[in-house]
């Protein structure tokens, strides 16, 4: 099944902030389209040139992209999810080029599942904590990420 940019973008707030309020999914899809506009790093290059798809389905970015994890069918994946106006309308803010200030330019995000967010996410150095927004931290690029 092949979704639009507008489609995939809903359904990856959804299924990986749908819980987390309007800020919270604001949060993801900034982050989402912080990735696809990189001019430098991984995701630069992973974009190429600003490709949305290329930058949900990077093998080991979002669980929700996928419908396997760890060798068994995860049930919270885009392919089940059935985004709701509130969903389409965050995905059209981000695609008009809006971001939510309290991201800021972050590249990253985790649930730690605990009350304190680890200092630097991807664990490789390449992110530093910026804020939390609910239940997830989000996570700014460090020099390091510029030469992934």
């Amino acid at each position: 099944m092949s979704f639009s940019d507008r489609e995939l973008l809903a359904r990856i707030v959804m299924c990986e902030a749908g819980g987390e309020g309007e800020n919270g999914m604001k949060a993801v899809a900034s982050v989402v389209m912080n990735r696809t506009n990189s001019n430098e790093g991984e995701y630069f290059r992973v974009s190429q040139g600003g490709n949305i798809r290329n930058i949900i389905f990077q093998t080991g970015q979002f669980n929700c992209a996928t419908d396997m994890l760890r060798g068994q069918y995860n049930p919270q994946n885009i392919y089940n999810m059935n985004p709701t106006e509130l969903h389409y309308s965050i995905a059209d803010w981000a695609l008009s080029g809006n971001r939510l200030n309290e991201v800021g330019i972050c590249l990253w995000f985790m649930n730690p599942y605990k009350p304190s967010c680890p200092s630097e996410f991807p664990y490789n150095g390449t992110g530093k904590l910026h804020t939390r927004i609910i239940n997830h931290c989000f996570y700014t690029p460090t020099e390091i990420y510029k030469t992934t």
